[in-house]
């Protein structure tokens, strides 16, 4: 019997999966990328460009038992495999989609080589070092960790961070919060919640330039250089043929607790193209391919799947606001746990989780 397993995107979920998988069966895992791409350390990578190539592994060092990677897109999925941009297909017994969500520059590299990935970082970094004044518009997890590391590095840049939303971090414990803007404010960003712009910046994101834009109420920001840190879009497309499922209007597949794509027991769906109700961040993608791997082995084995997923019922958060910086909001037996400063740089600011992918794909170049 063929024990084919074809993994569709190489992300925090996708790579999970294929390398637990290599040893049980013939694993494909297909991604248009040259490497996997350690998306925790982008903002880092811009603001330092000497440390930018250390969030980039090339799959090949994923694979070493025998899996093979094909270096394509998916452009269509059925219950018996994946059609690809190039004409090709890879037929297989199970399928695997884990091909995540885009987000706006630098949060995520708009390019899939790590050389233009890498040139793009050196130019945006070169354009934000000449910029006294730094337009952040978006004050979630993203906007505000950017607005962290360039304070690390240049302590005397003027960062706003505009946001229309009323609230910072919704859903979270006050304390949370509280520690947040105490942090903010010792940096000196100015945090604009309930701010609308009246028209968006004359020049693009990451490009330098002198500008003012008014907000809705009137008032008047000026900057050298802004940035996007809002605006998810679930990587899907291939699915809109419904050759597979119909994604719902969010571009997400609808799953089992098993984690199966509705209606294929041999289709499962990890990250942030699933439609579990959680925030989609990296650790849950990693927590949906352990539940994926034990569930896809037992099948393997002529067992019934068994291995299931239950969202937490509160928000959890690692948000470092540079190397030693930063606030979080972790699971404990008794529920929601405040994180300190010094718990944030431990399990994520100082290296943001460089060291586990050392591990799992080996020293980077």
């Amino acid at each position: 019997m063929s024990r084919t397993v074809a993994v569709i995107g190489g992300g925090y979920g996708g790579a999970s999966v294929a390398k637990a998988l290599q040893s049980e069966a013939d694993v494909v895992l297909i991604d248009p990328r040259d490497a996997f791409v350690n998306a925790a350390a982008s903002l880092r990578a811009l603001t330092r460009p000497d440390w930018a190539a250390s969030m980039f592994f090339p799959f090949e060092t994923l694979l070493t038992e025998g899996g093979r990677v094909v270096r394509d897109r998916a452009v269509s999925v059925d219950p018996r495999g994946v059609t690809l941009a190039s004409g090709g297909r890879v037929d297989a017994d199970y399928l695997v989609l884990a091909t995540g969500s885009s987000y706006a520059y630098p949060a995520k590299p708009g390019s899939d080589t790590v050389d233009e990935a890498l040139d793009d970082l050196r130019r945006t970094h070169k354009e934000l070092r000449e910029a006294g004044r730094v337009l952040i518009l978006g004050a979630g997890p993203v906007g505000l960790e950017l607005a962290g590391e360039i304070k690390e590095v240049w302590p005397d840049k003027r960062i706003t961070v505009a946001d229309p939303a009323a609230e910072l971090l919704p859903g979270f414990r006050p304390e949370v919060v509280e520690d947040l803007r105490r942090q903010l404010d010792g940096l000196g960003i100015d945090l604009r919640l309930g701010t609308a712009l009246a028209a968006p910046p004359s020049t693009g994101p990451g490009e330098a330039g002198a500008f003012t834009v008014t907000t809705a109420g009137g008032e008047q920001i000026a900057a050298d250089i802004w940035f996007r840190a809002f605006g998810v879009s679930t990587n899907s497309g291939y699915l809109a043929d419904g050759g597979l499922t119909t994604p719902t209007p969010q571009g997400r597949v609808p799953v089992t607790e098993f984690l199966n794509v509705k209606g294929h027991d041999h289709v499962y769906a990890v990250g942030d193209i699933t439609d579990v109700a959680e925030a989609k961040m990296a650790g849950w993608a990693m927590r949906h391919a352990e539940v994926v791997v034990q569930n896809i082995k037992a099948q393997l084995n002529g067992d019934r799947p068994t291995a299931t997923y239950e969202p937490l019922p509160f928000p959890m958060m690692l948000l470092p606001l540079g190397t030693r910086g930063g606030v979080g909001q972790l699971p404990s037996p008794d529920g929601p746990s405040v994180a300190s400063p010094a718990m944030v740089a431990e399990y994520k600011g100082t290296d943001l989780f460089t060291g586990r992918f050392i591990e799992q794909f080996g020293p980077t170049a």
